[in-house]
């Protein structure tokens, strides 16, 4: 592990298809890093279906043999939609196992420049080498805490993001805040685990991901929608081709992304919210305690009370949070609102360091937030590598 010309930090699905296609180019020269599918298996609440479409739900290999109907047939089970959170992580393992078996499961404590490359340092102190590094560490470190709750304590305010089983609230009154699919379905599942769940959000309605009559025709409907159903009508298709979408002015780049990705809900989830109250329109302004109760103010004056207040806050990108990034490299990158400026093949403002996954959404568009840009991203990180040459910056 002295030394390699690409290094991967992250197993996920982005940095498991980044290794499977980069490999697959250099076989010899990729090092992998991370704790295969840590964030979906530890930081996604048991019971979770995933909310993109079956045929979105793959992670792209450059021969497609490690498909999700793959890993089924591998199995012996039959497809299910939508996709249950525990198959999808063990098909990720499956893949893992199957395509990148010298993962290395030691975290990257650091990365700082070496020489013509970067030293990456792992947990245990041992230093790896790399021309280049691709970051695909998720957004872990990415979740959002409104400003009105931040000085609450974790055991009466937390994140979606925080909970892996839910039964423990049991009995609880539990305040969730958000309309998008996070906060929606924590919701549910709260309620199903026994809580007295309430939703409120400040969106003036709850939007739902339908399939309405222009769905459903035949040829015309697969000229409207891409594959990957991320967006509306025509948007869609500029969605799943990255280089179209980076083709088109900045400020229709930004109208598209914010159509693509307002908070939105599963129409399956439905059915299990027709117990839940909902109240939409109304954003928190003010958050304390009251003993073991938390008493939130809203914007209308009107109060509610709770045990706990589950955050569906969503995720926002700021990869300076990578805290194995050194102080000396985020202030080399060129960052938007927090997301790294990319060029081609991913390439951030400081030569050799690649970012994928959601990180790469301003560069590339929304379909970066999903499993099915892997197969867009694994590709164009071997043609850009290609192009550049092994040495960094040339």
């Amino acid at each position: 592990m002295s030394d390699c010309n690409v290094a991967i930090v992250g197993a996920g699905p982005y940095g498991l298809a980044a290794a499977a296609h980069l490999r697959a180019a250099d076989s010899q020269d990729v090092l992998a890093f991370g704790d295969t599918m840590s964030f979906w298996s530890g930081q996604m609440p048991e019971g979770m279906l995933l909310r993109s479409p079956y045929v979105a739900c793959t992670i792209s290999d450059p021969d497609e043999r490690f498909s999700l109907p793959a890993y089924e047939v591998a199995i012996g089970e039959k497809p299910v939609s939508p996709v249950p959170l525990e198959r999808f992580v063990d098909y990720g393992r499956w893949f893992q196992q199957a395509a990148i078996p010298n993962l290395v499961s030691e975290r990257i404590s650091r990365i700082d420049r070496s020489g013509h490359g970067f030293e990456l340092t792992l947990a245990g102190r041992e230093t790896v080498h790399a021309h280049r590094v691709v970051v695909a560490a998720g957004i872990s470190p990415f979740a959002a805490h409104p400003e009105v709750f931040r000085d609450l304590p974790r055991s009466l305010v937390s994140h979606t993001s925080e909970h892996r089983e839910l039964s423990s609230f049991s009995g609880a009154k539990v305040l969730v805040i958000g309309a998008g699919q996070s906060a929606l379905e924590s919701a549910a599942l709260l309620a199903e685990a026994g809580a007295n769940a309430e939703i409120v959000a400040r969106a003036p309605t709850v939007h739902w991901l339908t399939r309405r009559w222009h769905h459903n025709l035949g040829p015309i409907s697969r000229m409207l929608y891409a594959p990957p159903d991320v967006g509306p009508a025509g948007i869609s298709w500029m969605v799943a081709t990255p280089t179209l979408f980076r083709g088109t002015p900045r400020r229709l780049q930004d109208y598209m992304t914010q159509r693509a990705l307002r908070p939105a809900g599963a129409a399956w989830l439905r059915p299990r919210l027709r117990e839940i109250r909902i109240t939409v329109g109304l954003e928190a302004v003010e958050a304390t305690t009251e003993g073991n109760k938390v008493v939130v103010r809203f914007d209308d004056r009107s109060t509610r009370e709770a045990d706990h207040v589950m955050l569906g806050t969503g995720y926002r990108v700021d990869v300076s949070q990578y805290d194995f990034l050194a102080p000396t490299l985020i202030e080399q990158l060129q960052l938007v609102g927090g997301y790294p400026v990319l060029g081609p093949g991913f390439e951030s403002s400081v030569p050799g360091i690649h970012f994928i996954g959601a990180p790469a959404a301003w560069s590339y568009g929304p379909l970066m937030r999903f499993v099915a840009g892997t197969a867009f991203a694994g590709r164009e990180l071997v043609r850009g590598i290609k192009q550049r040459g092994r040495t960094t910056g040339r």
